[in-house]
């Protein structure tokens, strides 16, 4: 079939040998590549009109990422077929023609690699936001292993096309070679320089093996309740409670201790201290805290209690534990027993409330007061010399020295 194509080119060429070889050359390779391109437009425009079954959907997004690439890489091949015909090239024109279709056509299969892994790592992940996990951490942490090592085989994949394209021309590929061989000092600056970008690299997959952190964890970094909102391939973008953002290099979580809230399950148990005085009767309060407890729709259920657990001069400490599914639902879960707890206290138990008591002593007995009498309220008595019996050391009682 090859030899019947050229054989059609040959046939063009001798209908317009009358133009110079040059041009008759150039305008076959157009007109062949334009035929090309528009050939495969139409047949990817037939394979998009498949009806929309399951199978049918998948070749449909294939087609509809590929399309260019896959027209420009059939032009490129065509352009190589029909490259012997061009008689009108000299040999060194041809053969710099082929490197240069060659070139292209490396750096569009490397793209369409490219593409081709993302299309197949975004339905992935599709498929994964469709599921309904009742604890999302699995979830989670495919779709950090995804992200991640999606961006390192983009990188990976990005360098060996360029490697292999440029390794195409004698001159790049010996100046390669030579660079690497004979010019230690620079590969050492190089190497150097690059240390930061090979170091986050090499974080970033170990973050994707061993996976301190997940996407839309809970960690606490520089005081800040943070989401882990997107994990690149050098830095980690951590969302905070009032939409900041930190930009993080990704070897942080390695080298750093941090605090991940949801690291093994996204369920977290709530602390709240109530403050509370001596006269508070705490088998009833109990009582109140675990009714309003329940009757919270954020508790999941699990975990709860109420115990003495400080108390000062002035008051004791209650605290009061709830479990919730969430960090979040956790935040607010306590928000509603503190409002709802004190609410309670003050209509049902306002001696609970704390006070400050203050006892008056005589001064003289150190016998405690009868504060319903005002005159034991008065201040005692004050007794000072008269006026001029001291002048300070070695004074008279007249005031003179």
């Amino acid at each position: 079939m090859s030899q019947h194509f050229t054989n059609i080119l040959f046939a063009f060429s001798n209908a317009l040998s009358w133009l110079p070889p040059a041009i008759v050359s150039i305008l076959m390779l157009v007109i062949v590549g334009l035929t090309a391109f528009y050939a495969g437009h139409g047949a990817s425009a037939l394979i998009l009109r498949i009806p929309g079954t399951r199978s049918g959907a998948m070749i449909r997004n294939t087609v509809s990422v590929l399309r260019r690439p896959m027209q420009v890489m059939v032009t490129l091949l065509v352009l190589l077929a029909a490259l012997p015909a061009a008689t009108g090239f000299s040999y060194e024109e041809e053969q710099n023609l082929r490197l240069f279709f060659f070139f292209l056509l490396i750096l569009v299969f490397g793209f369409s690699l490219i593409s081709m892994f993302r299309l197949m790592s975004e339905a992935y992940l599709n498929r994964l936001a469709r599921l309904d996990y009742a604890d999302d951490i699995m979830a989670r942490a495919h779709q950090t292993q995804i992200k991640v090592l999606r961006r390192l085989g983009e990188i990976l994949i990005g360098l060996v096309t360029v490697a292999s394209a440029l390794m195409l021309f004698p001159s790049v590929k010996q100046y390669g070679v030579s660079l690497f061989a004979s010019a230690g000092a620079a590969s050492l600056i190089v190497g150097l320089s690059a240390r930061g970008l090979l170091t986050n690299l090499i974080a970033g997959v170990q973050i994707a093996i061993t996976q301190p952190i997940r996407m839309e964890d809970l960690v606490v970094i520089n005081g800040d309740w943070c989401w882990v909102e997107e994990i690149t391939a050098t830095y980690v973008v951590l969302r905070v409670w009032d939409w900041r953002r930190h930009i993080v290099p990704i070897s942080y979580f390695l080298e750093n201790r941090f605090e991940n809230w949801t690291h093994n399950s996204a369920a977290i148990t709530g602390v709240v201290f109530l403050w509370l005085d001596y006269d508070a009767p705490m088998d009833e309060i109990r009582d109140m805290l675990r009714e309003i407890v329940r009757s919270c729709p954020l508790w999941d259920g699990k975990v709860f209690d109420a115990q003495v657990s400080d108390c000062t001069d002035q008051a004791m400490s209650v605290r009061v534990i709830a479990s919730a599914r969430n960090a979040m639902q956790s935040w607010d879960l306590r928000c509603d027993i503190r409002e709802k707890a004190i609410a309670r206290i003050r209509a049902e138990f306002p001696q609970a409330l704390p006070r400050r008591r203050v006892a008056f002593v005589s001064p003289e007995t150190g016998a405690k007061l009868d504060v319903t009498d005002p005159d034991t309220l008065l201040s005692p008595p004050v007794h000072r010399p008269p006026p001029g019996s001291y002048m300070g050391p070695g004074s008279r009682a007249d005031g003179r020295r």
